[in-house]
This record gives C-alpha cells, structure tokens and sequence, in this order.
C-alpha cells in the first residue's frame, strides 16, 4: 500500500451543481497512478470532521444552495483558515470561492457573509459571464475551463488572481481581467468544466503540496503501467484544451456565433 493522502470533498450534496465532482475523481487518480493511497472523505453539512485532510476541494451551487451550506460553513471556518494558513491546498469553484472571501451580496441585495480565507468580495449583478474561457497564469500557464456566473468578484489589495483574461466582459467581474484569486495553496475560480480534468497542472500542484505538507516530499512510486496511464490521460486532456480554446475564440471573435448553448458573452439569468 503506498503513503496516505487524505483528500476531502466540501459539501457535495448542496455545491456540485456543474459536475464539480470530476475535480475529486481526476485527484484520486492522479493520487494512485502517482504510487499513493487516496483516501476520500466527503464532507456535508452536519458531518463529523475527519481526523485528517490533506487537501479540499468544493464546488459550485445555486443561490440555495450557499444559503444552506453558510451556517455549518462557519462553524467549520476557524477550522479552514488554520488548514489554510498552514499550506493546506484547496480548489474552490465558483459558490464556494464566493464563500471563501469576505462576502456575497445578491443582485437582490441580501448578503451572504464569507469566511475570509481569499481576499475578495462579490456582488450580484442582473447578467450572466457564461462560456468557454482561457486565462494565462504565470505558474500553470494556459487555464482552460467554462465559467458560468452572474456574481461580480474583486480582489483586494494584496490578493493574487489565479490568471489573466484577456477580453472584456469575462473573468472574475468582466472590467479588471482577473480571474479567480489565490492566497497560498489555496485556489479560487470560476471555471467549471470540470476544471481539473484539462488542466493537470494545476491537479499535480494539488497533489505536490498535499504530499510534501504531509511526508516532506513528492517522491512518486509508480509502476511503468501507471506512468504510461498518466501520459495517455495528459495526452488526452490536451486534446480537450484544443477543443475548448475553439470555442472560448468562438465565443470571443466578433461576428461568430457562440460555440455552445447559451455560450453569449452575457445572457440575462441568476447566479
């Protein structure tokens, strides 16, 4: 059996609305073909918290749905800073990345309180950011992925954005060109997709500081059969980034027609 990676999934049941979910699969995987053992904890409103957690990951949720989580949120919040604080790493999408910053005030004006791991706000606004999207980050390069949000986020002073877009009307609030935050190990977006599945490097950055924070080091035993399945699923996902990064210059080419269902760069709706 190889070493222990305890990987925890926030709040499922109520923050899964996109399929987030493929996010904790791609973990668990690259986890074993990388020689260790996951050990998955998903974690609900109301639930004992494990012993251990090496690394969180959460999704994205309809307005109810935050509104459900926010009162065990925040029995768990001192909690989440600590792990964060001490180089936890953790992927949050969308609802939760909202969540996790200072606060989320709906375009009907009612205000969800963060837990301020990630120094950023959100306000509601009466339009949609929907589509394929791809953002340059310095450490993971090219981020691909599908953003999907009415909620306007801004960074404060001292917070870094996961990347850069380069068009108007997308990203984080569609005026700064930011797109997601990151305070440490801990990760903000909005792109769903799910975002991990197209994009292993940022996975592997996961995995690395999940696997070092706990043993000290990465240090992968894997067989050739487990190499070679890593190479066809990085293989595979880079055909993935080919066919998304078609759409999202669909989507932001003039006069071409967006490249999925509802794939405009603004269409009235709810976050």
């Amino acid at each position: 059996m190889g070493k222990v990676i305890d990987v925890m999934s926030l709040y499922p049941k109520d923050m899964n609305i996109y399929g987030d979910s493929g996010n904790v699969l791609v973990v668990l995987r690259r986890l074993a073909l990388y020689g260790y053992e996951p050990r998955l904890h998903a974690y609900n409103q109301g639930d004992e918290w494990p012993e251990r957690v090496d690394m969180i990951l959460g999704g994205g949720g309809q307005d109810t749905g935050q509104k459900k989580i926010t009162g065990d949120l925040f029995k768990r919040a001192g909690r989440l800073r600590d792990l964060a604080a001490d180089g936890t790493p953790m992927l949050m999408i969308c609802g939760l990345f909202q969540l996790f910053g200072e606060y989320f005030e709906t375009s009907e004006g009612e205000r969800l309180d963060g837990i301020n791991v990630l120094g950023a706000y959100t306000v509601g606004q009466s339009h949609r950011m929907i589509g394929n999207l791809v953002e340059h980050s310095d450490e993971f390069g090219d981020v691909i992925g599908y953003e999907n949000h009415s909620g306007q986020t801004f960074l404060r002073e001292g917070t870094l954005p996961l990347g850069h877009v380069d068009h108007d009307g997308t990203g984080n609030n569609g005026e700064d060109h930011t797109e997601g935050a990151r305070v440490g190990n801990v990760i903000g977006t909005y792109m769903h997709g799910s975002l991990l599945p197209k994009n292993p490097a940022v996975a592997d950055f996961l995995i690395r500081a999940a696997v070092t924070r706990r043993y000290g080091e990465f240090e992968p035993d894997q067989s050739s059969e487990q190499m070679f399945e890593l190479a066809r699923l990085d293989a595979l996902a880079d055909k993935a980034r080919q066919t998304a990064a078609r759409r999202w210059k669909a989507r932001v080419s003039p006069g071409c027609p967006p490249a999925a269902p509802g794939g405009e760069r603004f269409s009235p709706a709810r976050r």
